[in-house]
């Protein structure tokens, strides 16, 4: 504790009080001025707030038992609001802990809020992430040894953040048993950000033009009416509702829109495992709540950040998980636990991780229950959430829940359709000696109904026989075909060698049919370290051969499709593959699966992920084809896909 200076006649204090109240207005008017020198002004502030603290020393404890101790308290309060309250700077008063306890009109006005809402926070609730650390240290260094300390600041300001050096001065209150820590912030300046701006920063740059503040109101609420319109299109341009297109949809609407993050977690149907979207029950009976999809950045860095957050499950206390336990939406404008999303393998922070300082989150209801939560967090470039954002999610929340419902009802029919849909497909592949095979088959995401695609491996009257097609359509009619043409095949390649020969059987068998079929044949005749293929192609895509050394072809195109004419001829084609070459038949969903833009994958993307995994083995290249396909169409398939593989291996050496 500083040592009691001499005390003041109450004539010289009074008149030391209205001289420092004049050098304040002069320093509010000196501030004020066009390119005022503000580094001097901060340091004429500081200069003046410890005179008034010497100043009010003078007033200690003797006198507070004589007559004029009340009026001497006053006097102290007055001089502590004006120096305070009215200083040309953003001024801030910390506790030991660095909590705030108290802010001037300025720092508020900087912080774009009101003086009661910062007050009891945190200090660096209001920093970004990148300063935080640099702040607590200088702040405790501050605290241990009195001396004065200056720290390059990013406020996190309602609208944008603020650029800001802070002097960080310890000072002793009387009636306080610690020491407190002033902070005036120095001349504060907007970044410029060359960024894409979302959100209200794209209203801010209007204002910044000249527009209205009434313009600017306006714009917001527009931008806001236009992320629930785009949602509802993007949620309901879908003839069958699908779960797993919904959420990543929106995941990445709120991302590119509202936030720098989106996370949406689910449970599952009835709280069990949901189809693709994975869920479960706890011991105790309650459902479990599954991080389904994390939406970012699209940087390197953020990509594999969103990847690795995928896996970090929103555990018990967590903000997720307290709103849907709760099923309260929450709103944490500014971050000061940084713990509230979780933590990730290694330790750090969920919110360290990716830079959040603002965050809320909200329950997805479908009217009955919780079913998950969209939690959205933002590094403050765009300023903190407010009532407005948990407004626009909340609705968006509830629009989703409703997808989600229609599509955990639809999908009990498509079980029923896929149980269906596997008696028409073989339960497992043949071994064929010197040859692996694999086979990969997608379902559609549009319908419920069994699909067309068809594959087969299996004996011919030579060596051994490989079929992929696609009947026309849907539903128990095409099935029926799909079962006909499949068993045909089988049959006919008993005692017809050429594929050309067997399809023209299958043409037959057909006609009758009120559907057509399209596909392809492969007849393989087996030689040491060598196969002999015979193609035959019904108005399939053709099949391709991916060489040992990379080199991709593709067979002859050709052929009219099954069940059309009674003039059938096929295309045909030949193909020698030696050890390591591969042949690849795949159906047309591949080629005809579309982005949102509905830009479809085509012949030329299906070639550069089969040249991408040409060193897999046959499963892990019909895999990566997956991926690719599953990636470009956001998980949305327009129809089923069917793919088979077949490698030519080293003789064994047994």
């Amino acid at each position: 504790m500083h040592d009691q200076p001499d005390q003041l006649e109450p004539e010289s204090l009074m008149r030391e009080i209205s001289d420092l109240e004049g050098r304040i207005g002069e320093l509010r008017q000196a501030a004020g001025i066009p390119e005022p020198d503000l580094r001097a002004t901060l340091d004429a502030a500081l200069v003046e707030l410890e005179l008034a603290l010497t100043v009010l020393r003078t007033m200690g404890g003797e006198q507070t038992g004589e007559p004029g101790g009340s009026a001497a308290a006053e006097n102290e309060r007055r001089v502590l609001r004006t120096v305070f309250q009215d200083a040309p700077v953003p001024l801030f008063l910390l506790d030991r802990t660095t909590s705030i306890r108290r802010v001037n009109r300025q720092a508020a006005t900087m912080l774009g809020t009101s003086s009661g809402y910062v007050s009891g926070k945190q200090f660096t609730a209001f920093c970004d992430m990148a300063t935080r650390a640099a702040v607590r240290s200088q702040l405790a260094a501050v605290v241990r040894t009195g001396r004065r300390r200056r720290v390059s600041v990013r406020f996190l300001g309602r609208d944008h953040p603020v650029d800001a050096v802070v002097t960080l001065a310890r000072v002793w209150i009387r009636g306080e048993p610690d020491p407190m820590v002033v902070v005036a912030a120095g001349p504060t300046t907007t970044p410029t950000d060359d960024r894409p701006q979302k959100g209200v920063a794209k209203n801010q740059a209007r204002a910044a033009q000249g527009a209205p503040v009434d313009d600017e109101a306006v714009a917001t609420i527009v931008h806001r009416m236009d992320v629930l319109a785009t949602a509802s299109e993007l949620l309901l341009d879908e003839p069958v509702f699908n779960e797993t297109v919904a959420v990543r949809r929106c995941a990445r609407l709120l991302a590119a829109e509202l936030a720098d993050w989106a996370f949406i977690d689910l449970t599952g149907p009835n709280g069990g495992p949901g189809g693709q979207l994975q869920g479960g029950i706890h011991a105790a009976g309650a459902p479990e709540l599954r991080r389904q999809v994390v939406m970012g950045p699209e940087d390197e860095h953020s990509v594999e950040a969103a990847r690795m957050l995928e896996e970090v499950e929103p555990a018990q206390g967590t903000l997720p998980h307290t709103v849907f336990v709760t099923r309260q939406s929450a709103l944490r404008p500014h971050v000061e636990n940084l713990d509230v999303l979780g933590v990730c393998p290694d330790g750090h922070p969920v919110c360290g991780k990716i830079g959040a300082t603002s965050v809320l989150s909200v329950p997805i209801e479908d009217g009955d229950r919780a079913i998950g939560t969209i939690t959205l967090a933002a590094s403050g470039e765009y300023g903190p959430f407010d009532l407005m954002d948990l407004g626009v999610v909340q609705r968006l929340g509830r629009y989703l829940a409703l997808v989600i419902r229609a599509a955990r009802l639809y999908r009990r029919r498509a079980e029923v359709a896929d149980t269906l849909q596997a008696g028409l497909l073989p339960k497992s592949l043949p071994a064929i000696p010197g040859v692996s095979v694999a086979a990969k088959y997608l379902t559609s995401t549009h319908g419920s109904d069994v699909g067309g695609d068809f594959y087969d491996v299996f004996r011919t009257e030579n060596g051994w026989g490989l079929v992929l097609g696609d009947v026309c359509g849907k539903g128990e009619d095409a099935a029926a075909v799909t079962a006909t043409a499949r068993h045909c095949v089988r049959l006919a390649s008993r005692w017809k060698a050429s594929p050309g020969d067997v399809l023209g059987i299958v043409n037959e068998a057909l006609l009758d049919e009120d559907r057509f079929v399209t596909a392809v044949m492969a007849g393989l005749t087996l030689e040491t370290e060598r196969i002999l293929v015979s193609l035959g192609t019904a108005g399939h895509p053709p099949a391709i051969v991916v060489r040992a050394d990379g080199v991709i072809r593709s067979a002859s195109r050709g052929g009219v499709p099954l069940g059309l004419f009674e003039d059938f001829e096929a295309g045909l084609d030949t193909i020698d593959l030696t050890v390591g070459d591969t042949l690849i038949l795949h159906s047309d969903g591949v080629l005809e699966a579309c982005d949102m833009t509905r830009q479809e994958f085509g012949q030329e993307r299906l070639l550069e992920a089969l040249a991408g995994h040409a060193g897999d083995t046959p499963e892990g290249m019909l895999a990566g084809v997956e991926r690719a396909l599953l990636d470009f169409c956001d998980g949305d398939l327009r129809d089923d896909v069917s793919m088979l593989a077949l490698r030519v291996e080293p003789p064994s050496l047994g």
